[in-house]
């Protein structure tokens, strides 16, 4: 499981060319009459990075008029450097900005970024209207879209087929009612129901707050968790880990992977990424998609990093070429067998390659029905930390969810400038 502001969304990814990221200008051609080059930077270092790379390999095989440079570096790196590069013009002409999808705001503010006007169904243009749901939105800003998904990440019901078989359980469960009632029977024996982190780790505490009929924030960045159906939908699972103990409290995301990994958890709520890492544990693993909710409707946590181009870049039209190839059918059909992830689109359920992959059908099925995490909330990140962190890990030690609701709730508006 990855911290938020490392893998909200999502994990990982590709380099083809190492370069300093001090040294790095804005793109010239190699020749007169050669081949221009596109610089790019990322911050996907982890294990789906291979995925990114062939990315990039199998676009110049295809465009032997653009070459493209890839670089990656660390989240932190690339957020402490890629401001003032591209506001001097010698940043690449591509990067994912950052792993927080709330981040482009800042760039189009200082006007970094460029507004993607090569859209539409065409060979080389961007289709926004087959991009996972809320991410179009995200990148939007006074009607004028910066940036696609770098990729996209579902989150999907990891569980130990073992520990089930053990307690009686046959099947994984298919609504949040019975999600609750396997976690309290699945904790016995020095094993937890559930592993459920609330600091450092993609937030899957959204998801049962959604799937029991509540949220965090309403359109207008105003908190809704001192609502009555706010509450409602943390009460069910704070009970059970404070009272009933189906996880232990204060998780990070690394422990409560390590806890799933090492058979002390029956199940838990991850991406994609985690799935290489169960299976060389040795877990007995089963993948199933997140239950549904109280209204029977289903929903999940969605993650992506925003891929947005330089306002400054000699090759606008060469760049959005690259983010439609990126985007395109094929490449995420490509990508997806390759790294795990589902693809970034929501027309390709039918994919049959994909649904034949028994890792990534699961995570694939649910992109649309992903929601992002605070989207265009201002200051998402300070919300997350200062307001909803300090919240689960109140309510699961036992505070009463009326005061540490409205103790969040003030924290959050004071943040975002709402006035209720």
């Amino acid at each position: 499981m990855k911290k938020r502001n490392t893998a909200l969304a999502v994990a990982a990814g590709a380099a083809a060319v190492a370069l300093a990221l001090s040294g790095c200008s804005t793109s010239s051609s190699s020749s007169a009459s050669g081949p221009v080059t596109l610089k790019v930077w990322t911050g996907f270092t982890g294990g789906d990075r291979p995925g990114y790379a062939q990315i990039v390999k199998d676009f110049e095989a295809s465009h032997p008029d653009i070459k493209v440079q890839m670089t990656v570096q660390p989240w932190d790196t690339i957020q402490q450097k890629l401001p003032s590069a591209w506001l001097t013009g010698q940043g690449p002409d591509i990067a994912a900005v950052s792993s927080d999808p709330n981040a482009v705001a800042q760039y189009v503010k200082t006007n970094s970024v460029l507004a993607l006007t090569d859209t539409g169904s065409g060979k080389d243009q961007i289709n926004t209207s087959k991009l996972a749901p809320g991410t179009v939105k995200e990148f939007t800003y006074k009607g004028k879209l910066y940036g696609i998904p770098a990729n996209f990440a579902t989150l999907s019901l990891y569980y130990n087929k073992k520990l089930f078989q053990q307690a009686g359980i046959t099947n994984p469960p298919k609504t949040i009612d019975e999600l609750a009632q396997d976690a309290k029977k699945l904790t016995t024996g020095g094993h937890y129901g559930i592993s459920l982190a609330d600091n450092q780790t993609i937030q899957m505490w959204p998801v049962l707050q959604w799937l029991e009929g509540g949220d965090i924030v309403n359109g207008k960045g105003c908190s809704v968790l001192q609502t009555s159906a706010g509450q409602k939908s943390l009460s069910t699972w704070a009970d059970l880990v404070a009272k009933d103990k189906v996880s232990p409290v204060g998780q990070t995301g690394a422990e409560a992977d390590s806890l799933f990994s090492a058979g002390k958890a029956a199940m838990e709520i991850n991406g994609p990424w985690a799935a290489p890492g169960y299976k060389s544990a040795g877990v007995d693993l089963g993948i199933a998609t997140i239950p549904t909710g109280v209204d029977g409707t289903s929903v999940t946590l969605g993650s992506t990093a925003p891929l947005s181009v330089s306002a400054k870049t000699k090759y606008p039209k060469q760049a959005q070429e690259f983010l439609a190839y990126w985007t395109s059918k094929s490449t995420q059909e490509k990508f997806s067998l390759k790294t795990g992830f589902p693809p970034l689109r929501t027309d390709m359920t039918d994919d049959a390659k994909l649904a034949a992959d028994p890792t990534v059908s699961v995570f694939a099925s649910q992109v649309g029905n992903a929601r992002l995490y605070l989207p265009h909330v201002p200051q998402a990140t300070k919300v997350d930390s200062d307001g909803y962190v300090p919240l689960i890990g109140k309510i699961t030690r036992g505070t009463s969810v009326a005061s540490a609701t409205k103790d969040a709730a003030q924290t959050i508006d004071g943040l975002t400038g709402c006035s209720q």
